[in-house]
């Protein structure tokens, strides 16, 4: 019988046990994609209780504690922080099975060092301990997590109108080895068809400073803001699509952007602009020819472009007006995704496709997406077109060993990108050691089984470059 989670926990073979302990574990966390707070990591936060840093903002959790009957006033309301986290307690024994198991503990154990499992009968001593180290120990404010983790660099997610002011200041002033790096999230202004679109391009001008007046302007507009990014370190963009779309142009034209879409693109900006509502057609080929407007101005500047798709947001309404979006009402969406993705990335293709990234919270579309990436790689960048690690609710064991081996079945494997968090913890980078041991499962069981060679060099090469190498070269070119 084996101990719960011990050194060697996930790792079922001599050559796993060995690929994570002298390849993977001891490799810098490059985490390219999450939603960290660039004004906590500015200031360098420290906090105050274990649940303000474990547990506000996290909708993992608090799903599951909705899931365990826990009244909303311990989840986002009202209650004392001790109350939420003895909430937390009383749900985590409930959580035999689900990743929000396995994170618990590894971050109660690498964080604070404390290996009992959390119930409600270890709850007091569980809460004094941490809170104790959370006062006393630098290793557990902002800096001290990413030197004691050797986060090489982070990814936020930024709106094209931010003023990136505390990414100036983290470069200019902070004592971190880190990198913070901005990434382009302009979902506002692509979203011709939701309210505030209008009043977002104005915040967007603002931002620019330069008057939009014209759908030229508004496209001269988000370049401009491209241009901020790339000069403050930005090397990613990220697009939220419940969908994939595409919709060549309404009066006809080509497969790919030409004068014929501009026009009608104009068109449509035009009609929003002035208080009518967009078609949904035209709302479809307006994405369409923004998302390929942008892949050619993040091609012109060598960054890396992930699509998300298939996340159906905000299902509860009642929810959404009480407690406002991101708050755990989001689910897994199942709308076809290959038929339009493969015309849009030849859409992008014929202008200039940029390195590109792609997700699906729906493990179905991975077949496909793995299929239809491989028809646009290209010599320049070997790897240039991924599959994306497993997303949001797909990030469990299941999750993480299908979408690898349906990497290694149809792609490259030795090339992936690896890991992110996208979270909004600090907690949060045992994720990477997670799935790093069940990466290295994997090769290590091909290897003892024969499927592989038993190559050293060769095996560990290639944990070393899908934990951190791979992403570092995709994104910084070394």
């Amino acid at each position: 019988m084996k101990k719960f989670m011990d050194k060697d926990f996930l790792l079922n073979t001599d050559m796993a046990k060995k690929l994570y302990h002298e390849a993977a574990a001891g490799q810098p966390v490059f985490d390219y994609h999450c939603h960290l707070s660039p004004q906590e990591i500015a200031e360098n936060r420290r906090f105050d209780n274990l649940a303000e840093i474990w547990l506000a903002g996290d909708h993992y959790k608090w799903r599951a504690m909705r899931a365990n009957g826990v009244d909303e006033r311990f989840i986002t309301g009202d209650a004392e922080p001790y109350e939420k986290f003895l909430a937390w307690a009383k749900t985590a024994p409930r959580l035999l099975g689900n990743p929000l198991y396995h994170w618990t503990h590894l971050e109660l154990r690498r964080y604070f060092d404390i290996d009992t499992p959390l119930d409600v009968r270890s709850a007091g001593d569980i809460w004094k301990a941490a809170n104790e180290r959370l006062r006393k120990d630098a290793n557990l404010s902002v800096y001290g997590i990413f030197n004691k983790f050797n986060v090489y660099a982070v990814g936020t997610t930024d709106d094209p109108a931010d003023s990136l002011e505390y990414h100036e200041k983290i470069a200019r002033e902070a004592e971190t080895e880190t990198k913070v790096l901005p990434s382009f999230r302009p979902d506002k202004a692509f979203e011709i068809g939701k309210a505030g679109f209008a009043e977002y391009i104005s915040t967007l001008a603002k931002a620019a400073g330069r008057p939009v007046k014209s759908f030229g302007d508004m496209l001269a507009a988000l370049s401009a803001r491209i241009e901020y990014f790339d000069k403050r370190g930005c090397r990613t963009s990220d697009h939220d699509l419940e969908y994939v779309p595409f919709e060549p142009a309404l009066n006809g034209g080509k497969e790919a952007p030409d004068t014929v879409w501009e026009k009608e693109a104009a068109a449509i900006f035009d009609k929003v602009m002035s208080g009518k509502t967009a078609e949904p057609r035209e709302i479809e080929f307006y994405k369409t020819f923004i998302l390929c407007f942008l892949a050619a101005e993040y091609k012109k500047r060598g960054w890396a472009m992930q699509l998300h798709m298939n996340a159906l947001r905000s299902i509860n309404s009642e929810a959404l007006g009480r407690l406002g979006p991101n708050t755990g009402f989001d689910v897994i969406h199942d709308h076809p995704a290959a038929a339009k993705l493969a015309r849009l990335l030849n859409a992008m293709n014929l202008d200039g496709l940029p390195k590109t990234i792609l997700y699906s919270l729906n493990p179905k579309d991975y077949y496909s997406l793995a299929t239809i990436m491989g028809s646009f790689q290209s010599p320049e960048l070997p790897g240039k077109m991924q599959l994306g690690s497993a997303w949001w609710f797909l990030d469990n064991r299941d999750g993480m060993e299908q979408q690898i081996k349906i990497l290694a079945s149809l792609g490259l494997l030795s090339r992936f990108v690896g890991m992110l968090t996208d979270s909004r913890s600090f907690l949060s980078y045992p994720r990477h050691e997670y799935f790093r041991r069940i990466l290295c499962n994997i090769v290590g069981e091909w290897a003892d089984n024969g499927e592989i060679p038993h190559d050293w060099e060769l095996l560990s090469d290639m944990i070393k470059n899908i934990s951190f190498s791979n992403i570092s070269s995709y994104l910084e070119g070394f």
